[in-house]
Parts: C-alpha cells; sequence; structure tokens
C-alpha cells in the first residue's frame, strides 16, 4: 500500500468511521516501506493539490449521499444563524449560544438531532482523513470565546484577543498606517463550522477541496490569537495571490511581521496564505 491508499482510507472515515487503532498502525507500519520514489511522487502530487486547491482532484473525499440533506440543511440554518445574530457576534458565538438561539427563534429553526450529529461527526473526525494535517488547537466543540478577553475592533467588525494578538495589531497599524486592515480577527466554533461547510456546499461536499482553503472547526488558529490583515481598498483579492504584490504586503515583510502559518509550499494540507498572521510561534 502506498501513501495515496492510506490517505484515501483515513478519508473514508470521515464518513463511513469504523477504523481501528490497530488497522491504522499497520497501515502506517506498510506505508513506511514505499520506495522513496513513489513518495517522491506523492509529494508532487500534493504540492499540485495545494497549487490548485480550489481544483477538484481524483481522492477528494466528499460528503456521502447518505447525510447529504442533513448536511445541505446544517449550512443553511448556520446561514440563518448567522443572519440573526448579526456578522459581528457571529464571530465569537459558542457552539451551545447558537443551538439555544436557534432554539428560540422559529425564523432560524431548532437545529435537528441528525443536523447536532453530523457537526459532531464533523468536529470530532481526524481532519487528516481529508488531507487537513494541520494542529487541533480547539479539542471540544462547546469550547467558548471569553467575552471579557476579546476586544471588538473599531470600524472592522471584527474581533482580536486582548493582549499580544491586540498589541500585534495595534504595533502594525502603527507602523503600516490606514493602508492596513483587520479583515479577520476571532473565530468561534460556528463561525468556522459555517465557513468550512459553506465552501463544501459550493463544492458538491467536497470535505478535501473545503480544507485546502478553510479550517475545518478545531482547527483554526483563529480561535485563539491568529488574525488576517489586508491591503485597504483591496476588497476578496486580500484572500489571494495577488495579496503579495500590495504595499501592506511588502512593508510588513521589510518589518518582520509576516511569521505566516501557512507558507509557500507547506505540509500542512493548506493553500499559501500570505495573509495569515501567526501572532505566538509556540503554537
Amino acid at each position: 500500500m502506498n501513501r495515496r491508499d492510506f490517505l484515501k482510507i483515513l478519508a473514508m472515515g470521515v464518513i463511513r468511521w469504523g477504523i481501528t487503532p490497530d488497522a491504522v498502525a499497520k497501515n502506517m507500519e506498510i506505508m513506511s516501506r514505499t520506495p522513496s520514489q513513489n513518495l517522491d511522487d506523492h509529494i508532487r502530487d500534493y504540492l499540485n493539490k495545494m497549487e490548485n486547491f480550489n481544483e477538484y482532484h481524483a481522492e477528494d473525499v466528499q460528503i456521502d449521499n447518505a447525510i447529504y440533506k442533513v448536511f445541505t440543511s446544517t449550512v443553511k440554518r448556520l446561514r440563518r444563524l448567522q443572519q440573526y445574530a448579526g456578522h459581528g457576534n457571529f464571530q465569537i458565538l459558542s457552539f451551545e449560544d447558537g443551538l439555544n438561539i436557534a432554539r428560540k427563534y422559529s425564523r432560524i429553526g431548532e437545529f435537528s438531532k441528525a443536523e447536532i450529529r453530523f457537526m459532531e461527526m464533523i468536529f470530532y473526525a481526524e481532519a487528516e482523513r481529508y488531507g487537513f494535517l494541520g494542529q487541533k488547537p480547539l479539542n471540544k466543540i462547546t469550547d467558548r470565546i471569553k467575552t471579557k478577553e476579546a476586544m471588538k475592533v473599531p470600524h472592522t467588525g471584527n474581533y482580536l484577543y486582548r493582549g499580544l494578538p491586540l498589541e500585534t495589531y495595534e504595533k502594525i497599524k502603527q507602523l503600516v498606517g490606514d493602508e492596513v486592515v483587520l479583515t479577520s480577527g476571532i473565530r468561534g466554533i460556528m463561525k468556522q463550522f459555517l465557513l468550512f461547510l459553506n465552501k463544501a456546499d459550493k463544492n458538491h461536499g467536497n470535505l478535501s477541496l473545503a480544507s485546502r482553503s478553510l479550517a475545518p472547526p478545531g482547527y483554526s488558529f483563529h480561535g485563539n490569537g491568529d488574525f488576517d490583515v489586508g491591503q485597504a481598498g483591496f476588497g476578496a483579492a486580500n484572500f489571494t495571490k495577488r495579496f503579495t504584490h500590495t504595499d501592506v504586503y511588502k512593508k510588513l515583510s521589510e518589518l518582520g511581521y509576516l511569521k505566516l502559518r501557512y507558507p509557500q509550499k507547506n505540509l500542512l494540507g493548506v493553500r499559501f496564505e500570505p495573509w495569515h498572521i501567526k501572532v505566538r510561534d509556540n503554537i
């Protein structure tokens, strides 16, 4: 078995489960004996996927047809929840608070048991099964953001944690000026659910494609300090490689503030994100 087959077996666990630790260990042992030439092929294949992150690839893992309706109904309810709560408040909304709000307001509608089980499945699945190889800083779906530790940054609609994250952003503003804008700050569990599942929904339930652009819920470092910046007036292009040609990017690079979480050709299963500021080196 080569590395590709091994990851494919892991991927099937997202939907069908049933992989035992012994089976995984056995597959890893076999994978370690794969000839180096094959591993080079896998690396080239991997880098191709990262370069073409928004395209479909043969081994991509998708939502199974048996639960597709639950998947789409969950996404629609999350959208209604964000619309009702407001985009700013939704950024820091916890899973439990989101369920409670939906239960109270008919325009959102209560999350069904099947939808809750689906979100739990997505949250607690090993994201490596569909290609995301980064760390998981939030381990419980009930993890919440302490509002006293967060501050809403004026004129941005985003929150940052007090302390090092806010201090880092304020220093960047001081050095770069009004050209730099905060494009995304703290993201709670519900926000990350919506971002990740929205991306999958727009691509026919493709979880692998979604994970190349957006961390699955629980895996985003926006939950504990990281934030995104952009060039004022550059709009959605701030989340593309075009950002590297902006004055803001050049100035931040010169000042040493671009300690990227997901650099060029990283091996975490994530596209290059030159706008994502890594706040702490130890996590």
